[in-house]
């Protein structure tokens, strides 16, 4: 009998800056996590790209991106749309700024352009995500979901959704109407036959006030042994501490913990304690669907809820 626990443990941020790309790659070496998505317009890309092209890595993904966050850190689009920038030539520093500027066939020709630019390296893309979150609609309520699925569909890779929320999750929860949001988002999914995990677990990407590594380490091995059935998804953004990291990235010390907890023993022990496995995105690719019909039935369901 298959375990009912999956875990995939993907590092966001693969290309974005040299502290970042050299805890990915170690992370990937050791096989401590299942997956690494890269960002295409980022400075660190190249670096990256051409180490995946160099090991024929086969477990990368795609992270969209549509925003440049950080003040010391910021990049262009790929295709260079007006609306896809800010005044500085740089994309968007916000979520907000984005989902009100950015123009929808901007949009999709940038999502194409960043697969593409993978895809001359010749790395086989496993799946998608989002960096920032900018194409949920969670700051405005202006989705690019049904473009970004449109897309995965044609470039036959799943795509960082969820089908449900974990109740103990400590932000997805505090989002107002989420089960409703998760439920249309997901049988859109079916329907165009793109294969997602059962559910995402997040958490904090700054240091909360008074945490500790130690602290930090508790909460995500609580989670491993909370972990509920299905295929879960979680993600970490981890860097090597150096003085780059520290100057240009603002909660550089949550990224240098996330690295060392992926190297420590005790949470490799509550992996295996807990009768969870690490996998990666073949196996939702395997198991990540469910029918279309059903699909249509329930986004149909939700679309006529008042």
């Amino acid at each position: 009998m298959r375990n009912t626990k999956k875990l995939i443990i993907n590092c966001d941020d693969f290309g974005q800056s040299p502290a970042m790309n050299k805890a990915i790659m170690h992370l990937l070496e050791e096989c401590k996590v299942s997956s690494a998505t890269i960002m295409a317009p980022a400075p660190g890309f190249e670096e990256a790209a051409e180490w995946c092209k160099r090991r024929e890595q086969s477990n990368i993904g795609l992270h969209l991106t549509l925003t440049s966050e950080f003040d010391a850190l910021r990049f262009p689009s790929l295709t260079g749309h007006a609306s896809l920038h800010e005044e500085s030539g740089n994309m968007h520093k916000t979520v907000e700024e984005f989902e009100r500027r950015a123009n929808t066939g901007a949009v999709i020709q940038e999502m194409q352009a960043q697969f593409d630019a993978v895809r001359k390296f010749g790395i086989p893309v496993t799946h998608a995500d989002n960096h920032m979150g900018s194409l949920y609609g969670m700051a405005t309520g202006r989705s690019h979901i049904p473009q970004v699925l449109r897309k995965c569909a044609k470039w036959h890779l799943p795509f960082r959704l969820f089908r449900k929320v974990h109740p103990d999750d400590p932000l997805l929860c505090t989002i107002p109407g989420v089960e409703r949001i998760v439920a249309k988002a997901s049988s859109l999914a079916g329907v165009m036959g793109v294969a997602v995990p059962d559910y995402l677990l997040s958490h904090p990407f700054g240091v909360n006030e008074g945490e500790t590594y130690a602290l930090f380490k508790q909460m995500l091995i609580k989670k491993i042994y909370n972990l509920p059935d299905g295929i879960s998804e979680t993600y970490i953004h981890p860097a090597v501490d150096d003085s780059d990291l520290r100057s240009r990235v603002p909660h550089w010390e949550k990224r240098v913990w996330e690295y060392k907890l992926m190297l420590d023993d005790d949470f490799a022990y509550a992996i295996k304690d807990a009768g969870v496995e690490l996998t990666d995105y073949s196996y939702i690719q395997k198991y990540g669907r469910v029918s279309r019909v059903r699909s249509a039935w329930s986004l149909a369901k939700e679309l006529l809820r008042k």
